[in-house]
């Protein structure tokens, strides 16, 4: 068992990350950003639901920048352009769920 809000994969000169779930059907990744910190821009590997656990974050999918804060839940399409930028002043943390597993997707 693990506990999301406990030893969060926060990283001063990076985002953070650990991967929670990795079954045939589903991956759960944490990701942990501080201030200002991104995920960097890339193409969804698989179908994706973001769920924002602390803090507030713009994510731009595909050009439009959505803001998310605490509890929102965000669906991403499969190959949709994205990237995800902590603008609050406080840490970040989000669960990245998806399904499939992208090992299961077809490129």
């Amino acid at each position: 068992m693990q506990n999301v809000f406990k030893d969060t994969p926060y990283d001063d000169a990076k985002m953070g990350k650990r991967q929670l779930i990795d079954e045939q059907h589903l991956l759960v990744m944490q990701i942990a950003l501080k201030p200002g910190q991104q995920v960097p821009q890339h193409n969804a590997n698989s179908n994706v639901h973001l769920l924002i656990l602390e803090g507030q974050v713009a994510v731009t999918l595909d050009g439009k920048e959505i803001p998310a804060v605490k509890g929102d839940i965000l669906p991403v399409a499969f190959k949709t352009l994205m990237s995800i930028l902590n603008t609050g002043s406080e840490n970040a943390t989000f669960l990245v769920i998806k399904t499939p597993n992208p090992s299961e997707m077809k490129q």
